[in-house]
């Protein structure tokens, strides 16, 4: 009669040896791949053990194999969203280029986990096949990450650090390298203010993720809790005018593009008539007919950095880590005097 499987949870060398009729010395040499292990199991035996550790998916918790200094040098790189890249010119390009050089520098194999199933839309780091521990600490890459999803990993003391700022889980810190965008806004902000501008909106949900939360928290502490935010910019150019707007900041450069078509429809001049600031790099791509005054992401040193504090934690180096960035400005062609 074959060995009951184990309950449903993290499998652990015990069993594995019960359900391979072994002792849990033979698993960890197996494991561990020792150069005397030939010598004492049989190649039948080794068979048997390496079956079972490929039908449960067992990986070797890495905090164990930490507590006796034996890191597999892997990351792992887990993507909420179907964000690997197939041109350069795609948005989460240079993070993953980041993420590569300092996993190169560190002397690391990266391991993009691809078998999440998408649920609801979106995928889910934990489900049935979870592989995570087979990485020593993972880099997590999305717009949106569920803090259900945060909250367990810092729960079970996973190591992983987020690319882009994160909420606290539960009260818990998140360890992240962001942008800040909270300044960066402010400081577009007062760069208009500078060239007389007085009347300023802001076009971009502003909410969800935290990088639109942090947009336009930035932006309404440097133009005021009163300034006008519309959640989108496409067909909004008559209330714009209307409300007086000469400097619009727009969240997503797609919208920013469809604005400066709009206006140039009605004969208006960008910035002449009306400045505008892209808060980012475009998402996707986008075919602009001007180089838009704004900041860009430092999305490679972010993906660096990531990876750099990834491996401070797994060597022990202090508490979860919290970084932000300063943003890139970029002077481009949509900033001008306000019109008198």
């Amino acid at each position: 009669m074959p060995p009951t499987p184990p309950p449903p949870g993290r499998l652990t060398q015990r069993d594995i040896a019960r359900l391979a009729g072994v002792s849990q010395t033979t698993v960890s040499l197996v494991l561990n791949n020792r150069l005397d292990a030939a010598a004492r199991i049989a190649p039948e035996t080794r068979d048997r053990v390496l079956r079972v550790i490929r039908e449960t998916g067992y990986a070797a918790d890495p905090l164990a194999r930490r507590m006796l200094k034996q890191l597999n040098q892997i990351l792992g790189v887990f993507t909420y969203e179907p964000v690997f890249p197939s041109t350069s010119a795609d948005f989460y390009y240079p993070f993953l280029r980041g993420i590569e050089e300092s996993a190169e520098r560190g002397g690391c194999d990266l391991l993009l986990f691809t078998s999440a199933p998408v649920r609801d839309g979106r995928r889910r780091i934990f489900h049935e096949n979870n592989r995570l521990r087979v990485a020593d600490g993972c880099v997590l890459l999305g717009r949106e990450i569920p803090s259900a999803e945060l909250s367990r990993l810092v729960a079970e003391g996973y190591p992983f650090v987020c690319v882009g700022r994160r909420d606290d889980a539960d009260g818990q810190p998140v360890p992240y390298v962001g942008a800040d965008y909270v300044t960066s806004t402010a400081h577009l902000v007062e760069r208009a203010r500078a060239l007389g501008h007085r009347r300023f909106a802001f076009a971009g949900p502003g909410a969800g993720a935290e990088s639109s939360a942090d947009r336009l928290a930035g932006f309404r502490s440097a133009a005021g809790a009163d300034a006008l935010h519309l959640p989108e910019a496409a067909g909004q150019l008559d209330r714009l005018l209307a409300e007086g707007v000469t400097a619009v900041f727009v969240e997503f450069q797609t919208d920013a593009v469809a604005l400066v078509a709009e206006a140039t429809d009605r004969g208006l001049e960008i910035p002449r008539d009306l400045s505008l600031l892209a808060l980012g790099d475009p998402t996707t791509p986008v075919d602009s007919p001007v180089d838009f005054t704004g900041f860009r992401i430092p999305r490679q040193e972010m993906g660096r950095q990531a990876v750099d504090l990834l491996t401070g934690m797994l060597h022990g180096q202090g508490p979860a880590p919290r970084l932000l960035l300063d943003c890139l400005f970029t002077e481009g062609a949509t900033l001008g005097p306000a019109p008198r």
